[in-house]
Protein backbone atom coordinates (compact mmCIF):
# COMPACT_ATOMS: atom_id res chain seq x y z
CA UNK A 1 0.00 0.00 0.00
CA UNK A 2 2.38 2.79 -0.98
CA UNK A 3 -0.33 5.31 -2.66
CA UNK A 4 -2.51 6.53 0.26
CA UNK A 5 -4.01 9.82 1.07
CA UNK A 6 -5.11 10.78 4.01
CA UNK A 7 -8.50 12.85 3.22
CA UNK A 8 -9.70 15.14 5.50
CA UNK A 9 -13.06 17.12 5.71
CA UNK A 10 -12.96 19.09 8.84
CA UNK A 11 -16.69 20.90 9.59
CA UNK A 12 -17.88 23.39 11.98
CA UNK A 13 -18.70 20.45 14.57
CA UNK A 14 -16.97 17.83 12.81
CA UNK A 15 -14.34 16.02 10.86
CA UNK A 16 -14.67 13.08 8.73
CA UNK A 17 -11.60 11.47 7.71
CA UNK A 18 -10.56 8.34 5.10
CA UNK A 19 -6.96 6.58 4.01
CA UNK A 20 -7.70 6.68 0.51
CA UNK A 21 -5.41 3.85 -1.75
CA UNK A 22 -5.73 4.93 -4.85
CA UNK A 23 -3.75 1.64 -6.13
CA UNK A 24 -6.18 -0.86 -5.18
CA UNK A 25 -9.32 1.45 -4.70
CA UNK A 26 -9.85 0.89 -1.57
CA UNK A 27 -10.29 2.41 1.87
CA UNK A 28 -8.15 0.69 4.67
CA UNK A 29 -9.13 3.42 7.45
CA UNK A 30 -12.28 5.75 7.34
CA UNK A 31 -14.94 7.32 9.80
CA UNK A 32 -16.27 10.12 11.61
CA UNK A 33 -15.82 12.42 14.07
CA UNK A 34 -18.91 14.12 15.53
CA UNK A 35 -20.25 16.49 17.92
CA UNK A 36 -17.27 18.32 18.54
CA UNK A 37 -17.61 20.82 21.53
CA UNK A 38 -20.42 19.42 23.32
CA UNK A 39 -20.36 16.55 25.87
CA UNK A 40 -21.35 13.92 22.88
CA UNK A 41 -18.13 14.44 21.08
CA UNK A 42 -17.34 11.11 19.47
CA UNK A 43 -15.35 9.15 17.17
CA UNK A 44 -16.36 6.32 15.07
CA UNK A 45 -14.40 4.00 12.48
CA UNK A 46 -13.82 1.55 10.33
CA UNK A 47 -10.48 -0.59 9.60
CA UNK A 48 -10.61 -2.82 6.24
CA UNK A 49 -8.66 -5.91 7.74
CA UNK A 50 -6.87 -8.84 5.53
CA UNK A 51 -9.95 -10.66 4.22
CA UNK A 52 -11.47 -7.38 3.31
CA UNK A 53 -14.27 -6.98 6.11
CA UNK A 54 -14.67 -3.80 7.62
CA UNK A 55 -14.26 -3.94 11.86
CA UNK A 56 -15.96 -0.85 13.03
CA UNK A 57 -15.44 0.71 16.39
CA UNK A 58 -16.69 3.65 18.23
CA UNK A 59 -15.11 5.86 20.93
CA UNK A 60 -16.12 9.15 23.22
CA UNK A 61 -14.01 11.86 22.84
CA UNK A 62 -12.66 13.97 25.71
CA UNK A 63 -15.76 16.63 26.81
CA UNK A 64 -16.34 19.18 24.61
CA UNK A 65 -12.99 17.87 22.55
CA UNK A 66 -12.88 19.64 19.60
CA UNK A 67 -10.57 19.37 15.90
CA UNK A 68 -7.39 18.98 17.76
CA UNK A 69 -8.84 16.51 19.97
CA UNK A 70 -10.33 14.38 17.33
CA UNK A 71 -7.04 14.45 14.92
CA UNK A 72 -5.07 13.46 17.95
CA UNK A 73 -6.93 9.97 18.22
CA UNK A 74 -7.14 9.49 14.38
CA UNK A 75 -3.31 9.69 14.71
CA UNK A 76 -3.46 7.04 17.41
CA UNK A 77 -5.81 5.06 15.47
CA UNK A 78 -3.50 5.01 12.40
CA UNK A 79 -0.69 4.05 14.50
CA UNK A 80 -2.41 1.30 16.34
CA UNK A 81 -3.28 -0.01 12.63
CA UNK A 82 0.63 0.50 11.39
CA UNK A 83 -0.69 2.47 8.44
CA UNK A 84 1.50 5.87 9.18
CA UNK A 85 4.05 5.05 7.28
CA UNK A 86 1.84 4.33 4.11
CA UNK A 87 0.74 7.82 4.06
CA UNK A 88 2.11 10.23 1.28
CA UNK A 89 -0.28 13.43 1.07
CA UNK A 90 -3.04 15.07 3.36
CA UNK A 91 -5.88 15.78 1.30
CA UNK A 92 -8.16 18.92 3.16
CA UNK A 93 -11.51 19.99 1.55
CA UNK A 94 -11.91 23.57 1.59
CA UNK A 95 -15.56 25.25 1.19
CA UNK A 96 -14.54 28.49 -0.24
CA UNK A 97 -11.40 29.40 -2.26
CA UNK A 98 -12.95 32.52 -3.23
CA UNK A 99 -11.95 34.21 -6.93
CA UNK A 100 -8.18 33.03 -6.06
CA UNK A 101 -7.91 29.34 -6.51
CA UNK A 102 -9.80 27.89 -9.48
CA UNK A 103 -7.51 24.49 -9.08
CA UNK A 104 -6.59 22.41 -5.98
CA UNK A 105 -3.08 23.62 -4.75
CA UNK A 106 -0.50 22.08 -2.14
CA UNK A 107 -0.46 24.59 1.06
CA UNK A 108 1.95 26.68 2.20
CA UNK A 109 1.47 30.01 4.20
CA UNK A 110 0.51 31.93 1.25
CA UNK A 111 -2.48 29.47 0.77
CA UNK A 112 -3.48 29.75 4.91
CA UNK A 113 -3.44 33.45 4.23
CA UNK A 114 -5.83 33.07 1.47
CA UNK A 115 -8.37 30.64 3.09
CA UNK A 116 -7.96 32.71 6.10
CA UNK A 117 -8.78 35.75 4.26
CA UNK A 118 -12.25 34.05 2.41
CA UNK A 119 -13.48 33.30 6.57
CA UNK A 120 -15.76 36.72 5.77
CA UNK A 121 -16.72 34.61 2.78
CA UNK A 122 -17.92 30.87 4.61
CA UNK A 123 -17.72 31.59 8.54
CA UNK A 124 -19.40 28.17 9.08
CA UNK A 125 -17.00 26.37 7.09
CA UNK A 126 -13.46 28.02 6.30
CA UNK A 127 -12.34 28.30 9.79
CA UNK A 128 -12.96 24.65 10.91
CA UNK A 129 -11.31 24.03 7.61
CA UNK A 130 -7.85 26.03 8.92
CA UNK A 131 -7.93 23.93 12.17
CA UNK A 132 -8.00 20.64 9.85
CA UNK A 133 -5.16 22.11 7.87
CA UNK A 134 -3.52 23.17 11.19
CA UNK A 135 -4.07 20.31 13.16
CA UNK A 136 -2.57 17.34 10.64
CA UNK A 137 0.79 19.94 9.91
CA UNK A 138 1.30 19.22 14.00
CA UNK A 139 0.73 15.40 13.89
CA UNK A 140 1.99 15.09 10.23
CA UNK A 141 5.11 17.27 10.30
CA UNK A 142 6.62 15.76 6.90
CA UNK A 143 3.62 15.32 4.34
CA UNK A 144 3.04 17.45 2.15
CA UNK A 145 -0.41 19.09 2.21
CA UNK A 146 -3.17 19.61 -0.62
CA UNK A 147 -6.67 21.84 -0.58
CA UNK A 148 -9.44 21.08 -2.41
CA UNK A 149 -11.48 23.91 -3.14
CA UNK A 150 -15.93 23.39 -3.60
CA UNK A 151 -15.60 27.18 -5.25
CA UNK A 152 -13.06 26.31 -7.72
CA UNK A 153 -15.00 24.11 -10.30
CA UNK A 154 -17.40 26.88 -10.91
CA UNK A 155 -14.81 29.19 -11.19
CA UNK A 156 -15.57 28.83 -15.11
CA UNK A 157 -18.68 30.34 -14.97
CA UNK A 158 -18.62 33.42 -17.02
CA UNK A 159 -20.03 37.00 -15.69
CA UNK A 160 -23.49 36.77 -16.88
CA UNK A 161 -23.91 34.24 -14.72
CA UNK A 162 -22.29 34.94 -11.73
CA UNK A 163 -22.95 38.63 -11.40
CA UNK A 164 -25.85 39.72 -9.12
CA UNK A 165 -27.86 43.10 -10.97
CA UNK A 166 -26.31 44.86 -7.35
CA UNK A 167 -23.78 48.57 -7.89
CA UNK A 168 -21.11 46.49 -9.34
CA UNK A 169 -18.70 48.19 -6.40
CA UNK A 170 -19.73 45.53 -4.23
CA UNK A 171 -18.40 43.03 -6.47
CA UNK A 172 -15.06 44.96 -6.99
CA UNK A 173 -14.41 45.83 -3.55
CA UNK A 174 -16.37 43.01 -0.98
CA UNK A 175 -16.11 39.85 -4.06
CA UNK A 176 -19.95 39.91 -3.51
CA UNK A 177 -21.29 36.88 -6.30
CA UNK A 178 -22.04 33.71 -6.97
CA UNK A 179 -19.33 31.03 -6.18
CA UNK A 180 -21.60 27.84 -6.23
CA UNK A 181 -20.54 25.11 -4.01
CA UNK A 182 -20.56 21.05 -4.55
CA UNK A 183 -17.87 21.52 -6.78
CA UNK A 184 -15.64 18.37 -6.68
CA UNK A 185 -18.88 16.56 -6.84
CA UNK A 186 -20.42 17.83 -9.85
CA UNK A 187 -16.93 17.61 -11.42
CA UNK A 188 -16.34 13.90 -10.51
CA UNK A 189 -19.96 12.93 -11.65
CA UNK A 190 -19.57 15.26 -14.96
CA UNK A 191 -16.70 13.11 -15.58
CA UNK A 192 -18.08 9.88 -14.91
CA UNK A 193 -21.21 10.96 -16.79
CA UNK A 194 -18.55 12.02 -20.18
CA UNK A 195 -17.23 8.42 -19.66
CA UNK A 196 -20.21 6.21 -19.90
CA UNK A 197 -22.25 8.09 -22.54
CA UNK A 198 -18.68 8.28 -25.08
CA UNK A 199 -18.73 4.49 -24.60
CA UNK A 200 -22.23 4.31 -25.56
CA UNK A 201 -21.54 6.07 -28.62
CA UNK A 202 -23.77 9.37 -26.75
CA UNK A 203 -22.55 12.90 -26.73
CA UNK A 204 -21.48 14.44 -23.57
CA UNK A 205 -20.80 17.83 -24.10
CA UNK A 206 -23.70 19.06 -22.50
CA UNK A 207 -24.61 17.77 -18.86
CA UNK A 208 -26.81 19.25 -15.93
CA UNK A 209 -25.68 17.43 -12.89
CA UNK A 210 -28.38 17.10 -9.60
CA UNK A 211 -26.57 17.15 -5.89
CA UNK A 212 -28.99 16.47 -4.27
CA UNK A 213 -28.74 15.92 -0.66
CA UNK A 214 -29.71 17.84 2.93
CA UNK A 215 -27.60 20.40 0.77
CA UNK A 216 -28.87 20.49 -2.83
CA UNK A 217 -27.20 22.10 -6.00
CA UNK A 218 -27.75 22.04 -9.85
CA UNK A 219 -24.90 22.43 -11.75
CA UNK A 220 -25.23 23.16 -16.14
CA UNK A 221 -22.13 21.70 -17.75
CA UNK A 222 -20.39 22.53 -20.95
CA UNK A 223 -17.57 20.82 -22.57
CA UNK A 224 -16.64 19.90 -19.02
CA UNK A 225 -16.68 23.29 -17.26
CA UNK A 226 -19.54 24.63 -15.21
CA UNK A 227 -21.24 27.40 -16.58
CA UNK A 228 -24.13 28.12 -14.04
CA UNK A 229 -24.66 26.41 -10.94
CA UNK A 230 -28.17 27.47 -8.43
CA UNK A 231 -25.83 28.08 -5.07
CA UNK A 232 -24.61 31.43 -4.85
CA UNK A 233 -22.71 34.04 -2.96
CA UNK A 234 -23.57 31.17 -0.06
CA UNK A 235 -24.80 27.59 -0.02
CA UNK A 236 -28.31 29.56 1.08
CA UNK A 237 -28.95 30.00 -2.70
CA UNK A 238 -30.86 27.97 -5.01
CA UNK A 239 -33.55 25.01 -4.94
CA UNK A 240 -35.07 24.31 -1.37
CA UNK A 241 -33.19 21.50 0.14
CA UNK A 242 -33.37 19.63 3.73
CA UNK A 243 -33.23 22.73 6.27
CA UNK A 244 -32.29 25.48 3.46
CA UNK A 245 -34.78 27.73 2.24
CA UNK A 246 -33.22 27.93 -1.21
CA UNK A 247 -33.86 31.49 -3.11
CA UNK A 248 -37.02 33.80 -1.88
CA UNK A 249 -37.36 37.39 -2.03
CA UNK A 250 -35.27 39.24 -0.14
CA UNK A 251 -37.75 41.63 0.73
CA UNK A 252 -38.95 39.50 2.89
CA UNK A 253 -36.30 40.18 5.24
CA UNK A 254 -37.85 43.62 6.19
CA UNK A 255 -41.10 42.12 6.83
CA UNK A 256 -39.65 39.95 8.95
CA UNK A 257 -37.58 42.59 11.18
CA UNK A 258 -40.07 44.50 11.06
CA UNK A 259 -43.55 43.09 11.13
CA UNK A 260 -41.88 39.92 13.27
CA UNK A 261 -39.13 41.12 15.35
CA UNK A 262 -36.49 39.00 14.13
CA UNK A 263 -33.24 39.73 14.20
CA UNK A 264 -30.56 38.86 11.57
CA UNK A 265 -29.52 36.25 13.36
CA UNK A 266 -32.76 34.41 14.04
CA UNK A 267 -33.44 35.00 10.10
CA UNK A 268 -29.76 33.07 9.60
CA UNK A 269 -31.24 30.48 11.97
CA UNK A 270 -34.76 30.45 10.02
CA UNK A 271 -33.54 30.18 6.64
CA UNK A 272 -30.55 27.49 7.08
CA UNK A 273 -32.10 25.44 9.79
CA UNK A 274 -35.77 25.71 10.23
CA UNK A 275 -36.89 25.69 6.63
CA UNK A 276 -36.73 23.55 3.23
CA UNK A 277 -38.09 20.30 3.36
CA UNK A 278 -38.02 20.20 7.55
CA UNK A 279 -40.16 23.47 7.26
CA UNK A 280 -42.86 22.77 5.32
CA UNK A 281 -43.19 19.02 6.16
CA UNK A 282 -43.05 20.00 9.94
CA UNK A 283 -41.96 16.93 10.35
CA UNK A 284 -38.48 16.03 9.03
CA UNK A 285 -35.68 17.45 6.74
CA UNK A 286 -35.25 13.11 5.86
CA UNK A 287 -36.49 12.21 2.30
CA UNK A 288 -36.97 8.90 3.74
CA UNK A 289 -39.76 9.76 6.27
CA UNK A 290 -41.18 12.29 4.26
CA UNK A 291 -41.77 9.65 1.54
CA UNK A 292 -42.66 7.02 4.14
CA UNK A 293 -44.96 9.87 5.46
CA UNK A 294 -47.09 10.60 2.59
CA UNK A 295 -47.46 6.92 1.79
CA UNK A 296 -49.32 6.99 5.03
CA UNK A 297 -51.72 9.99 3.53
CA UNK A 298 -49.17 13.04 5.68
CA UNK A 299 -50.55 15.82 3.24
CA UNK A 300 -47.75 18.19 4.48
CA UNK A 301 -45.18 15.36 3.53
CA UNK A 302 -46.64 15.57 0.46
CA UNK A 303 -46.50 19.18 0.06
CA UNK A 304 -43.26 19.30 0.92
CA UNK A 305 -41.59 16.57 -1.81
CA UNK A 306 -44.47 18.23 -4.63
CA UNK A 307 -42.59 21.70 -3.27
CA UNK A 308 -38.59 20.35 -3.77
CA UNK A 309 -39.18 18.39 -6.64
CA UNK A 310 -40.56 21.20 -8.71
CA UNK A 311 -37.77 23.18 -7.22
CA UNK A 312 -35.58 21.23 -8.96
CA UNK A 313 -37.00 20.76 -12.31
CA UNK A 314 -37.71 24.19 -12.97
CA UNK A 315 -34.48 24.89 -12.22
CA UNK A 316 -32.99 21.92 -14.65
CA UNK A 317 -35.21 23.36 -17.28
CA UNK A 318 -33.54 26.60 -16.74
CA UNK A 319 -29.79 25.50 -16.86
CA UNK A 320 -30.53 24.22 -20.59
CA UNK A 321 -30.68 27.96 -21.59
CA UNK A 322 -26.61 28.26 -21.09
CA UNK A 323 -26.43 24.54 -22.68
CA UNK A 324 -28.12 25.25 -25.80
CA UNK A 325 -29.43 21.66 -25.39
CA UNK A 326 -28.87 18.63 -22.96
CA UNK A 327 -27.02 15.44 -23.73
CA UNK A 328 -27.68 13.87 -20.37
CA UNK A 329 -29.42 14.61 -16.76
CA UNK A 330 -27.11 13.49 -13.65
CA UNK A 331 -28.50 12.80 -10.28
CA UNK A 332 -26.14 11.99 -7.38
CA UNK A 333 -26.11 12.74 -3.64
CA UNK A 334 -27.93 10.95 -0.92
CA UNK A 335 -31.37 11.23 -2.32
CA UNK A 336 -30.14 11.91 -6.08
CA UNK A 337 -28.55 8.59 -5.94
CA UNK A 338 -31.56 6.28 -3.40
CA UNK A 339 -34.77 7.89 -4.25
CA UNK A 340 -36.67 6.56 -6.96
CA UNK A 341 -39.87 8.36 -6.18
CA UNK A 342 -38.12 11.63 -6.74
CA UNK A 343 -36.01 10.77 -9.30
CA UNK A 344 -39.19 9.75 -11.35
CA UNK A 345 -41.62 13.03 -9.51
CA UNK A 346 -39.05 15.48 -11.19
CA UNK A 347 -38.35 13.89 -14.59
CA UNK A 348 -42.40 13.76 -14.86
CA UNK A 349 -42.32 17.71 -14.34
CA UNK A 350 -39.62 17.65 -17.47
CA UNK A 351 -41.94 16.65 -19.99
CA UNK A 352 -41.18 19.05 -22.68
CA UNK A 353 -37.23 17.42 -23.10
CA UNK A 354 -39.37 13.65 -23.87
CA UNK A 355 -37.70 11.98 -21.28
CA UNK A 356 -38.99 8.60 -20.09
CA UNK A 357 -37.59 6.16 -17.10
CA UNK A 358 -37.58 2.44 -16.95
CA UNK A 359 -39.39 1.98 -13.80
CA UNK A 360 -37.42 -1.02 -13.15
CA UNK A 361 -34.06 0.62 -13.82
CA UNK A 362 -34.99 3.47 -11.40
CA UNK A 363 -35.95 1.25 -8.92
CA UNK A 364 -32.60 -0.85 -9.48
CA UNK A 365 -29.88 1.95 -9.52
CA UNK A 366 -30.41 2.79 -5.86
CA UNK A 367 -27.99 2.21 -2.77
CA UNK A 368 -24.48 2.71 -4.67
CA UNK A 369 -25.62 0.92 -8.47
CA UNK A 370 -25.19 3.72 -11.08
CA UNK A 371 -26.10 3.85 -14.94
CA UNK A 372 -28.56 4.78 -16.92
CA UNK A 373 -32.70 5.08 -15.84
CA UNK A 374 -34.09 6.43 -19.09
CA UNK A 375 -35.10 4.58 -22.46
CA UNK A 376 -36.14 7.17 -24.18
CA UNK A 377 -34.24 8.85 -27.48
CA UNK A 378 -32.09 12.32 -27.03
CA UNK A 379 -31.18 13.02 -23.57
CA UNK A 380 -30.22 10.52 -21.04
CA UNK A 381 -30.67 10.16 -17.56
CA UNK A 382 -28.08 8.67 -15.26
CA UNK A 383 -27.59 7.89 -11.65
CA UNK A 384 -24.09 8.05 -10.66
CA UNK A 385 -22.64 8.24 -6.79
CA UNK A 386 -20.72 11.36 -6.06
CA UNK A 387 -16.77 10.27 -4.41
CA UNK A 388 -15.96 13.82 -3.00
CA UNK A 389 -13.21 11.83 -1.04
CA UNK A 390 -11.72 9.91 -3.78
CA UNK A 391 -11.52 13.22 -6.07
CA UNK A 392 -9.57 14.96 -3.33
CA UNK A 393 -7.20 12.41 -3.20
CA UNK A 394 -6.32 11.87 -6.54
CA UNK A 395 -6.10 15.80 -6.83
CA UNK A 396 -3.38 15.64 -3.88
CA UNK A 397 -1.86 12.75 -5.41
CA UNK A 398 -1.70 14.28 -8.43
CA UNK A 399 0.04 17.12 -6.66
CA UNK A 400 2.66 15.13 -4.86
CA UNK A 401 3.74 13.32 -7.63
CA UNK A 402 3.15 14.81 -10.88
CA UNK A 403 0.76 11.49 -11.63
CA UNK A 404 -2.23 10.59 -11.83
CA UNK A 405 -3.19 6.98 -10.39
Amino acid sequence: MSDIVLVLNAGSSSVKFALIDLASNTQPLSGLAECLGTAEASISWKVLDALGKEEKQTEALPENGLHNDAIEKLVAIINENNLSDTIKVVGHRVVHGGEQFIESVLIDENVINAIQDNNKLAPLHNPANLQGIVAAYHYFPTLKQVAVFDTAFHQSLPPKAYLYALPYSLYENEGIRRYGFHGTSHSYVATQAKQWLEENKQSSSHLITAHLGNGCSICAIKDGKSVDTSMGFTPLAGICMGTRSGDIDPGLFNFLINELAYTPKSIETLLNKESGLLGISQLSNDCRALEKAKSEGNQQAQLALDIFCYHIAKTIASFTVPLGKLDALIFTGGIGENSAYIRSQVVKLLAIFSLELSEEENLNKRFGEQGCISVSDGAKVLVIPTNEELVIAQDSYRLLCGEQI
